[in-house]
């Protein structure tokens, strides 16, 4: 431990985030560059060095918190690198997008704020780079099998890096035209600009991996052809068939999937598009979804100039500490978070209608109405109680020019036919199934990350990528030396 008396001395003090007014003015990450760093070292001094450190069981990867903790407070960047890097291969990804199980199983967090681990994470992640202490790892020698890797999002990546690294040859196919998955077309660049993804994928390159963009498995190439080509081959596609809202007018225009409207905000920022076709710029926006993909179109909306947005959420308002009787300490609670998109709407005063933050709770949507054209121009919507059922009198309508369903996923996307051509067999949640050593039922062929375990978080994606390439390492080989961070049942910790 640096200071054993840190975590009474010093409060939690989190990374700064830029003025509301200058950040919707512009797509750069929201956090202040460069403030992270001057206060770091006296945050990772809170870290209590605790016996059974729990944040290492809320984290799926299995992070060495408390060791890169120390080194940080004694800033040893190098060092600290080394025990991030032993069990992460993307911790820039993880420390700007995951939602921080481990802070929620700190021992800390059990009477005071928890210790800032995404924050630690994230500034070791960027010092490393910074300092040059992520070299590409090239094997020292190939063993001459091959593998196909479907899928370029966080599992994807994270499963090839480690099987290259293991020695094998590895290319990964990619259906959209740039590498990423929803790293690049999902998430906006306020959250995570993409040079951090460009970095990455460089030092994969310069290690081996082979990248095929705009390659669909299964339309563009066959499944069984790329099964006959590779010694094995890894699913990784992602949940992206998105959930429906079965109500009366959606068939309106202007009521989008959320991924119809993210990703086309993303090529504006990549360039290939002056203007987004479906912008908010001047419109009513509603959004149904209460979830992180939800947050997403509302910073986005608030960027593109919508005349206002509201976001609608079916469970009630969480309290701001957490329930110890439904969700003791140490699993992750729900609680009232603001993120840096609902700060931004409460602002800027986005949603008149709504409660401070662009959020209406317990709210359900009843239907869709439009006009003459067929363009939708409003919602229509009831409060619900805690069992979702209709509150009397409580229903009302909203404007809405545009409305964007954020209401998750459900499996891997079928259209391309890589599941059907495969003869891959489904769990009864529609994922890909699979057995303990993340093979299908199809021999050669594994599956992992949300097309197997279904909608999850960044840090289980990659645990995925990493376990999963373990489990491919020893088909081909005979034995692993890769680590395996889960097993493919395994689920985060619950009540």
């Amino acid at each position: 431990m640096g200071d054993p008396r840190g975590f009474l001395t010093t409060p939690r003090q989190d990374w700064p985030r830029r003025p509301v007014g200058e950040r919707v003015r512009d797509w750069d990450e929201v956090c202040v560059p460069g403030a992270l760093l001057p206060i770091i070292s006296k945050q990772a001094d809170r870290c209590m060095d605790c016996g059974i450190p729990f944040c290492h069981e809320a984290c799926p990867l299995g992070n060495l918190i408390p060791e890169w903790n120390d080194l940080v407070a004694r800033e040893d960047w190098r060092q600290a690198s080394d025990r991030l890097h032993a069990t992460n291969n993307f911790p820039e990804f993880t420390g700007r997008l995951c939602p921080a199980p481990c802070e929620a199983g700190c021992v800390l967090a059990i009477n005071q704020p928890a210790v800032t681990i995404k924050n630690v994470e994230c500034a070791i992640a960027d010092r490393a780079w910074e300092e040059g202490f992520t070299p590409p790892r090239p094997p020292d020698r190939l063993t001459g099998r091959t593998v196909a890797v479907i899928g370029s999002g966080p599992t994807g990546l994270a499963a090839a890096q480690q099987l290259t690294r293991a020695g094998h040859t590895v290319a990964v196919y990619e259906r959209d035209d740039r590498l990423g998955g929803l790293m690049r077309y999902g998430i906006p660049a306020f959250k995570m600009e993409k040079h951090h993804l460009e970095r990455r994928l460089e030092q994969m390159r310069a290690e081996g991996t082979k990248f095929r963009t705009s390659t669909a498995v299964g339309r563009d190439v066959g499944a069984d052809e790329l099964r006959s080509r590779y010694d094995a081959v890894v699913i990784a596609t992602g949940a992206t068939a998105w959930r429906e809202l079965d109500v009366p007018g959606r068939e309106l225009a202007g009521v989008q999937q959320a991924m119809e409207y993210l990703p086309l905000a993303n090529r504006v920022g990549e360039g290939d598009l002056d203007s987004s076709p479906m912008s908010a710029a001047g419109k009513h926006v509603v959004i149904v979804g209460g979830g992180d993909t939800g947050a997403d179109c509302l910073g986005t909306a608030v960027r593109e100039g919508a005349a206002s947005v509201t976001q609608l959420d079916i469970y009630a308002q969480p309290g701001a500490e957490r329930d110890e009787d439904a969700e003791p300490w140490p699993t992750y609670p729900r609680i009232y978070r603001l993120s840096a998109a609902h700060e931004e709407a409460g602002e800027l005063g986005t949603a008149p209608a709504a409660d401070a933050d662009a959020r209406l709770f317990a709210a359900s949507t009843l239907r869709f109405t439009g006009d003459a054209d067929g363009r939708v121009r409003a919602l229509h919507l009831v409060e619900v109680d805690a069992r979702r059922r209709p509150r009397p009198g409580t229903g009302r309508a909203l404007p809405a020019d545009l409305v964007l369903l954020a209401l998750g996923f459900s499996g891997p996307d079928r259209t391309d036919g890589l599941v059907d051509q495969l003869g891959l067999e489904l769990g009864p949640r529609g994922t890909i199934a699979r057995d303990a050593s993340f093979a299908t039922n199809v021999p050669g062929v594994f599956a992992a990350g949300d097309a197997a375990r279904g909608q999850s978080l960044i840090v289980w994606a990659i645990a995925e990528g990493r376990a999963v390439a373990a489990a491919v390492d020893h088909h081909l080989t005979g034995s692993s030396r890769l680590p395996a961070p889960i097993g493919p049942y395994d689920r985060p910790m619950a009540v």
